[in-house]
């Protein structure tokens, strides 16, 4: 952070306090070689995340949605609102870590999978019955013996 007086590139933190509305982090600095003291902001970046759907087109990333099928994927099933939460949560993180602006679905949809198969296999089966659009018994029958032998 270059002072705006001088143009010295090194200052001190006096003061850091929260804005009004807690978005930002407001610090009061002092410039090192001419003492003069000005403010600086830091804020998040908040980076959108597109999602490439399998008909290609594009949407915002909406972890509301993954919430709702896992809902519906867990229904009548010993799995808690708070392991769903915290599934979405933790797919929301791993996208975000990988600093990407667009996400394939299929992507998120193995993410989703992956962990739901170490909360319970029953919605982890529902789950990929509709995202892998099973066609006929076979296959659905071949995702239950996969499970089956990777224990």
């Amino acid at each position: 952070m270059k002072c705006p007086y001088c143009g010295y590139e090194e200052s001190k933190v006096v003061d850091s306090r929260s804005t009004d509305d807690n978005t930002a982090i407001r610090r009061r600095r002092e410039c090192l070689s001419c003492s003069k003291r000005y403010t600086t902001y830091e804020k998040i970046e908040d980076i959108p995340i597109l999602v490439v759907k399998k008909d290609s087109s594009r949407e915002y990333f909406d972890k509301t949605k993954i919430v709702a099928g896992l809902i519906k994927a867990c229904q009548k099933r010993p799995v808690s609102r708070a392991q769903i939460e915290e599934i979405a949560d933790e797919v929301e993180k791993v996208l975000s870590n990988q600093m990407i602006t667009e996400v394939k679905s299929d992507l998120i949809g193995e993410i989703i999978m992956k962990k739901l198969k170490d909360v319970d296999e029953v919605a982890y089966v529902r789950f990929a019955s509709v995202y892998r659009q099973f066609k006929d018994i076979n296959t659905f029958m071949e995702e239950i013996k996969s499970l089956m032998y990777n224990k």
